[in-house]
């Protein structure tokens, strides 16, 4: 990861119900965890207000990377 893909997913709020990080996420992944429920549960994201609505799609296209690499 370059210094600026660090600064863009440190700022990038991927939840920001709950104000979770794209570079939290991407920790949480490399981490192990390798589904929806785990990634909640490592962040916090998924649980604010809209239970996922905004969030989810793009955590789910992170997984999905992560997994293709």
């Amino acid at each position: 990861m370059t210094a600026e893909e660090y600064i863009k997913d440190k700022l990038t709020k991927t939840c920001p119900c709950t104000q979770v990080t794209r570079l939290k996420i991407k920790e949480a992944i490399a981490g192990g965890a390798d589904s929806l429920d785990k990634i909640k549960q490592a962040t916090g994201a998924m649980t604010g207000c809209c239970k996922g609505r905004r969030c989810r799609g793009s955590i789910e296209e992170m997984l999905k990377d992560s997994k293709n690499e």
